[in-house]
Formats: C-alpha cells, sequence, structure tokens
C-alpha cells in the first residue's frame, strides 16, 4: 500500500507551465480517477506520479519518503498505457512474465505470478496464444496482466480503454472493477476523459482544470455538490443546464444549474416555456433538448419513450430543491434557501 502526498507541485516545459502548484492526498489502497478536459494536465500528473518526468518544483511524497529523484523503477509502481505494448513475437505467458525475468526473479515465482493473474483476468486459455491472436479487449488485459506480475505499490492506468469500441470498454472496465477489489492493498490512479469511466470505477475523482485541481471527491459528491461552474458543467452525462442572466435572476443568482432528471416537463403550466429542439430516445428513458432562450438548449430527462415532437411548444418546471446557484466568479452559492424564489 502507499499514500501519495503532492505539496504545490508544478511542471512546466519551458516557458509553458503545464502543472501550476497541486496540493492533493491519495489515500492508501483508494481507486483516483483524474479526469478534465484535454490539456488540463491530468496525463502530465500521472507521468510525474510515475516518475516518466521531472518535478518541477514542490515534493511528491510515497508513505511520508520524498520521491521525487528516485526513478521510475525504484518507486514501485506499474503502468498501462493506451497503447498495449505488447511483444508481437511472444506469448501472452511470456508478455506477462517478461519484466519479472529481467528483473531475476526465477522461473517457479515467475509462473506462479503470471498464472494466478492471468486467472484473475481471465486469461488462462490463452496464455500460448501471441497478441494478434487476441481481441483488442484481450490485449488489453494482457497489458495489465504484466503490471500485475510485479506486485506493485501504487498501480497507474493513463486511459487505457480509449482503444476499445464500447462493447469492449464496457467489459474490460468492469474487469477493472474487480481487479480493485481483489487487489484492495493497491492504490490505483487512473486517467479518463470518459464520464462513466470515472463515476463507476472512482473511490474519489479529481477535476482538473488548467493544471490547476478544482475539486476532489466522490463520485456523487460531485455530481450533487459542484463547487464550481466548472466541475458543475464537466461531471455528469448529459452536462448540468446552465442558465444565466434573466433566467437565473429569479433565484437570487447570477447564474444556476439543474440536472435534466430535475426537470419535470409539460405541455403548459411551467417556470420557463420553449419549443423542443429534438429528442433522444434511449429505451429506458429519454431526453428532450428545449430551447428556451438560454444560451443552449435545456435537457430534461423524462422516462420511457419522448411524446413530445421537434418544434412543440412546452413548459419546463425544476425542482427547487435541486437548484444549484453560482456566483459572479463561477464558485457555487448554495442551494435556494427553504422559502427561495418562483
Amino acid at each position: 500500500m502507499a499514500e501519495i502526498r503532492l505539496h504545490q507541485v508544478r511542471k512546466s516545459f519551458g516557458a509553458l507551465e503545464i502543472i501550476k502548484g497541486v496540493d492533493m492526498e491519495i489515500r492508501s489502497g483508494e481507486f483516483m480517477v483524474f479526469v478534465g478536459p484535454s490539456g488540463c494536465g491530468k496525463s502530465t500528473l500521472l507521468r510525474l506520479i510515475a516518475g516518466l518526468e521531472d518535478i518541477t518544483s514542490g515534493t511528491l511524497a510515497f508513505d511520508g519518503q520524498t520521491v521525487n529523484a528516485l526513478p521510475p523503477a525504484k518507486r514501485g509502481i506499474a503502468m498501462v498505457f493506451q497503447s498495449y505494448a505488447l511483444y508481437p513475437h511472444m506469448t501472452v505467458f511470456d508478455n506477462m512474465a517478461f519484466g519479472m525475468k529481467l528483473s531475476g526473479a526465477d522461473k517457479a515465482e515467475r509462473d506462479r505470478r503470471v498464472r494466478q493473474a492471468a486467472e484473475m483476468l481471465q486469461l488462462t486459455p490463452y496464455l500460448e496464444r501471441l497478441p494478434r491472436q487476441l481481441s483488442g479487449g484481450q490485449r488489453q488485459r494482457v497489458a495489465i496482466g504484466r503490471a500485475i506480475v510485479r506486485d506493485p505499490r501504487v498501480f497507474l492506468f493513463d486511459e487505457p480503454l480509449s482503444n476499445l469500441d464500447a462493447a469492449l470498454r464496457v467489459a474490460t472496465r468492469l474487469e477493472i472493477a474487480k481487479l480493485h477489489r481483489s487487489m484492495h492493498k493497491t492504490t490505483m490512479i487512473y486517467v479518463t476523459h470518459d464520464q462513466v469511466e470515472a463515476m463507476t470505477l472512482a473511490d474519489r475523482i479529481c477535476v482538473l482544470n488548467a493544471g490547476r485541481v478544482e475539486q476532489v471527491g466522490t463520485p456523487l459528491e460531485l455530481y450533487e455538490n459542484p463547487n464550481s461552474l466548472f466541475v458543475a458543467g464537466f461531471i455528469g452525462s448529459p452536462k448540468m443546464n446552465i442558465l444565466k442572466g434573466g433566467l437565473a435572476q429569479p433565484y437570487a443568482a447570477p447564474t444556476i444549474g439543474i440536472r435534466a432528471e430535475h426537470l419535470a416537463i409539460s405541455g403548459e403550466h411551467g417556470a420557463w416555456r420553449g419549443e423542443v429542439v429534438h429528442a433522444e430516445m434511449l429505451g429506458s428513458d429519454s431526453f428532450v433538448y428545449v430551447d428556451i432562450g438560454a444560451e443552449e438548449p435545456v435537457v430534461a430527462r423524462q422516462n420511457g419513450t419522448a411524446s413530445f415532437q421537434p418544434g412543440e411548444r412546452v413548459s419546463l418546471t425544476p425542482d427547487l430543491g435541486a437548484i444549484h446557484r453560482f456566483g459572479e466568479d463561477g464558485r457555487a452559492l448554495g442551494r435556494l434557501p427553504a422559502r427561495g424564489a418562483a
């Protein structure tokens, strides 16, 4: 197990500062997910923890020991990348065992660890196959298995599912969740831009924005109580509806936010009137996009199949207790008072 602490960690490439004073604690044995838009610094931060990039300033510590100058091989980490990086001429067994062979582990120990990892990842039937004989999901599991056999203190994942199709992403995500439960003493850090991966895998999520930490919390904490407009607009799919100006004014804030599931849609008699732009019918529920004069159409969730058609005039009514209020600076002001407006 390893507790990781970052104190005022900065990383610059020449005059360009990518990581801008990150303070964070990653608890021993937890599954931490870094999310944020492209270019926010999440992969760079992961590489700093791995030792693949040098820290410009600040302190990185594992279990209280500063590791800024410690090479990757001595940090007790294992990393899984987007690309599988498997040796095409080696069997699955040999790919998984190769790192242990280089480190001098004896044959019996290599065999024990590889077979144990293969069993965990349901790879036992494929140990004698070459990578080209495997599906993309199986290859990614081999890459994960290669990392497992090293028995790391810290597991680092850099968007490991981004090259897989939708079905394989779901299957491999479940494998990673099971892996976390079976290796509960190993600290895991996972970088993704995928909302579902973050919400379903993480013990806690760190939202990064332009090289800074916006908020750290459990998936539900971030979803239900975002501390800024940035987090509100980034966490959740679909994202939170954001309304400004005259639409927000009755609720005692310059900007408000409301989730799709907290909007009731009807033919008439609601807080906001508008025209249906589009309806997405997903089977179990539907998302109805309504133009009410905001910067973007407002999204309302409806159970089952939507009965509203493009061009139809409808009304939306928000759940007052679920309205999020934000100040001019974009920071959260809290929910409406008990006897709030509207």
